[in-house]
């Protein structure tokens, strides 16, 4: 068991490593492609690398699980993304950052009210919340004024909020015990599907010389094989493991990797109020880690 949970913390910490770097792709992509198209290619990619490496469909029990699994595409895939993409058109990078760091709260929450039996809760995870959400605005505010927007605000929160109910969701589906990797494709799948609308009412015009370029096809596949395909089995395995709350706290550690990043990538300076962030980040997290108990 020791082992397996060692694991879980490995495919967390991983996961989150990846998905804060992906910044740097998508800002690469906008050069050529709108967001939402962005999105549809690289789960699109996610979904055939799935299939390659894990052929054969997936024979699902009943309605009820087939009716999860789409509720799973639909907030974790769908509406998380394109919630936080709108937010972004509203208010500021910023204002998004800290909001979503605050999901693993919302996880929190809704575990208590609907599976209260599983994953347990102390002091621990409030405490290490507030010292990590202290450290995250700390980095994402540096040097800037805190500016609300209602509506963008609103709307990041929705996207926190969605993406708590996806965490509950990936435990569900782990516990049927299907194979992960299929059980990841048929979430992809259907948060493809739901997507195509979205798709068509932006009015989203395909580019092809955007095809052409190597820099953009590199950071497709980075972002469909690498952050899609393998993060998303990885963050279900950590979710089967470790319970969906404490995989959650994980993403207290996502504006330190941008912010590391940014220093590595971008040769960004780093300045005393962002470090003394990232450790505080660290510092909640460890304290958070403490508490929940997954059955």
């Amino acid at each position: 068991m020791e082992n397996n949970n060692i694991k879980g913390h490995l495919a967390a910490l991983v996961t989150i490593i990846i998905w804060g770097t992906t910044f740097i792709s998508t800002k690469i992509l906008l050069e050529s492609f709108s967001p939402v198209l962005i999105l549809f290619l690289r789960f699109l990619i996610g979904l055939a690398v799935l299939f390659i490496v894990c052929p054969g469909r997936l024979y699902v029990k009943n309605k009820k699980e087939e009716l999860v699994f789409a509720l799973s595409g639909l907030c974790g895939i769908c509406l998380y993304y394109l919630l936080e993409n709108i937010a972004l058109t509203y208010t500021m990078a910023s204002n998004v950052g800290v909001i979503i760091s605050a999901a693993p709260f919302f996880t929190a929450v809704l575990s208590q009210i609907f599976m209260k039996k599983q994953e347990h809760l102390n002091i621990n995870f409030f405490t290490g919340f507030i010292i990590s959400m202290a450290g995250i605005c700390l980095i994402s505010f540096n040097g800037t004024d805190l500016k609300l927007n209602i509506t963008g605000d609103i709307l990041a929160f929705a996207a926190a909020f969605v993406w708590a109910v996806y965490s509950l969701l990936s435990k569900i589906t782990g516990s049927y015990g299907y194979n992960i990797i299929k059980s990841t494709r048929r979430t992809f799948t259907y948060g493809i599907i739901f997507m195509l609308p979205a798709l068509f009412f932006t009015g989203f015009k395909m580019d092809t010389r955007g095809f052409t370029n190597v820099k953009y096809l590199l950071n497709l596949v980075f972002l469909g094989a690498g952050a899609s395909a393998m993060c998303f089995v990885t963050w279900n395995y950590a979710v089967k493991i470790l319970g969906a709350v404490k995989t959650s706290i994980y993403i207290y550690i996502v504006p330190v990797v941008t912010v590391l990043a940014s220093v590595a990538i971008l040769h960004e300076k780093i300045t005393i109020i962002p470090a003394a962030g990232i450790v505080l980040v660290l510092a909640g997290l460890i304290i958070s880690g403490k508490n929940s108990k997954s059955s």
